[in-house]
């Protein structure tokens, strides 16, 4: 991402602000930001983060789990502009994919509840609302599906959504299961 933005954002005069309207963006900086913590509580011998720390990790996961479904099935033939392709590789394949392997392989230390996927819906909700009401105003939209000229107007944009919150919601239900199922065979272990 900072390739991306000091290599062609901040040299060409493109947004600011819109670089980091992104959903892809937004959930690779959260999901460095989980990386960069966990090594921290690994490197300091802290190995029993709260239930608040494995639930903002595994929103995280979904996030961006969420971002390499979408970009790989729904974005794959969408005209990406100046986004530097190994940048495009890194951000919608290999973070997404490193993210659940880190999910699958390192157990969450607290088993999370049904409650937990529900709180996750939230922070794409308020992306999907802000998205669109700001591309209304300024005609600025990060992503075809919110833009109803795009999207066969509103109602095809709210179709999009609908479809996306479904996919989304899925997958909230599959990673909290697969966490809690790797949180009980680890528990089992010991």
């Amino acid at each position: 991402m900072a390739v991306q933005f000091f290599a062609v954002t901040i040299p060409q005069g493109h947004s600011v602000i819109n670089f980091f309207c992104y959903f892809t963006n937004l959930s690779n900086i959260m999901i460095s930001i989980v990386f960069i913590v966990s090594a921290l509580r690994l490197l300091s011998g802290r190995r029993d983060p709260s239930e608040t720390d494995v639930a903002i990790r595994g929103g995280a996961v979904v996030y961006i789990v969420f971002v390499g479904v979408v970009f790989n099935t729904i974005l794959a033939d969408t005209d990406l502009g100046q986004l530097i392709p190994w940048v495009n590789v890194v951000l919608h394949m290999i973070v997404p994919v490193a993210g659940l392997v880190d999910w699958l392989i390192w157990a969450p230390r607290h088993r999370l509840s049904f409650r937990v996927a529900l709180w996750w819906m939230v922070w794409p909700a308020v992306y999907a609302v802000f998205s669109v009401a700001r591309g209304a105003i300024d005609g600025f939209y990060p992503y075809p599906f919110f833009n109803p000229a795009a999207s066969g107007g509103y109602g095809g944009v709210a179709l999009w959504c609908v479809v996306l919150v479904i996919a989304f919601f899925v997958l909230a239900v599959l990673v909290r299961w697969s966490g809690n199922l790797r949180h009980r065979a680890e528990k089992a272990a010991l």
